[in-house]
């Protein structure tokens, strides 16, 4: 099997707001984001803006995965094609050879010529590690290319959330979806493209409320420039470094890893040029 791994990158999304500007949206959400007891409160008698305050702001980078390959089969096999004819037939001449009919019908060797072509595209949250198909409204924004420096200068006034999900799980269990059991005599192409093992960061700006001796959180999308009720933040990663080591390198072992029963003298491991090209030009 040629296997073709891309160079693993880290793309930071472009950050369109201010923190000043995301308070004010978070600001007026204030009641909202206490639940039914700040709405009833509020429908009763309007709460004072002097009743709220805000206990922790926090503009955070927050990173998800974006995993994707291609899996490429070409192969053949025997088969046997039963071909039904009218019931009056009693054989059939086809290419200067005669074939017996039984039971309506004649039987035919032949061989397929067959081509399989699986794509798979997950993006993954890093911190729980589950799969979040919305996540793909990212992918419509600027992102650049960075590395493991520039992500700490950018978390200069910001907190930079470490990915919990491995990236070596995720892309094991993304390969093994694209990889399927074929019915083949003969094996022409067997090729698996790992096109993409991104770790994408987007701005957040998180802030706690504090009303009635109660706290609750308002998020504001520092991409989309949406607003969330609810949400968590993370004190807990205030002021640290993030190991760069954190990235995988999808080399010979591991991809014997993700291909279980693989030998390594079976494959083929080589680097695709797309990840380059595109962290030279800047471009996801």
């Amino acid at each position: 099997m040629e296997v073709e791994t891309a160079d693993e990158r880290i793309l930071l999304l472009n950050d369109g707001y201010s923190m000043d500007l995301a308070e004010g949206r978070a600001w007026a959400k204030r009641s909202d984001c206490f639940g039914v007891m700040g709405k009833i409160t509020g429908f009763l008698s309007k709460p004072k803006d002097e009743e709220f305050s805000v206990v922790y702001r926090e503009r955070r980078l927050q990173p998800f995965w974006r995993i994707a390959c291609t899996a490429n089969m070409t192969y053949e096999r025997k088969r046997t094609f039963s071909i039904p004819v009218d019931a009056n037939v009693t054989a059939v001449d086809i290419a200067g050879t005669k074939q017996e009919v039984d039971a309506r019908s004649f039987a035919l060797e032949g061989v397929e010529h067959c081509h399989d072509e699986i794509h798979r595209e997950v993006l993954y949250d890093a911190i729980s590690g589950v799969a979040e198909p919305e996540l793909a409204v990212y992918l419509k924004h600027e992102a650049q290319v960075i590395d493991a420096e520039a992500l700490a200068a950018a978390g200069a006034d910001a907190v930079v959330v470490p990915p919990q999900a491995k990236a070596s799980h995720l892309v094991r269990d993304v390969l093994a979806s694209a990889i399927a059991r074929i019915d083949a005599d003969t094996v022409h192409e067997e090729r698996l493209a790992l096109h993409h093992v991104d770790l994408y960061y987007r701005p957040v700006y998180a802030f706690r409320f504090r009303w009635q001796g109660k706290e609750a959180v308002v998020e504001f999308d520092g991409v989309t420039g949406t607003v969330k009720i609810g949400g968590t933040t993370f004190e807990q990663y205030v002021d640290k470094m993030i190991d760069p080591r954190f990235l995988i390198d999808v080399g010979v072992e591991a991809v014997q890893i993700f291909l279980p029963g693989a030998r390594i003298a079976d494959l083929v491991i080589s680097k695709t040029l797309q990840a380059r090209e595109a962290k030279h030009s800047g471009k996801p």
